[in-house]
């Protein structure tokens, strides 16, 4: 079994700042690749940024978000910068792990999801 879990999501004024962290635990042999995606309401869920090989970003974050990874922790983060009322959603993690004693097939795990909300 594994699981992903995030954390550091909350209210924050426009312009502000926060740093999202998203760790992996379980029966973990690798992590293929790691993302943040984000649902606001009423819209459909949409990738924020990944990361593997590379890292890619929406447009819409370009130049305001970083995403980060720690591979000796399992854990990737996000710092969001320059904060604007349009970031406001619920933000997922998307880990594709692969598990001990079936490294061949990747689980595709998804988080519960940290509000974040941009208002003053």
């Amino acid at each position: 079994q594994v699981q992903v879990v995030e954390s550091g999501g909350g209210l924050v004024q426009p312009g502000g700042s926060l740093r999202l962290s998203c760790a992996a635990s379980g029966n973990i042999a690798s992590i293929d690749a790691m993302g943040w995606y984000r649902q606001a309401p009423g819209k459909q869920r949409e990738l924020v940024a990944n990361i593997g090989g590379s890292t890619n970003y929406a447009d819409s974050v370009k130049g305001r978000f970083t995403i980060s990874r720690d591979n000796a922790k399992n854990s990737m983060y996000l710092q969001m910068n320059s904060l604007k009322p349009e970031d406001t959603a619920v933000y997922y993690c998307n880990a594709k792990i692969r598990q001990r004693g079936s490294a061949s097939y990747v689980r595709d795990t998804w988080g519960q999801g940290t509000q974040v909300t941009v208002s003053s």
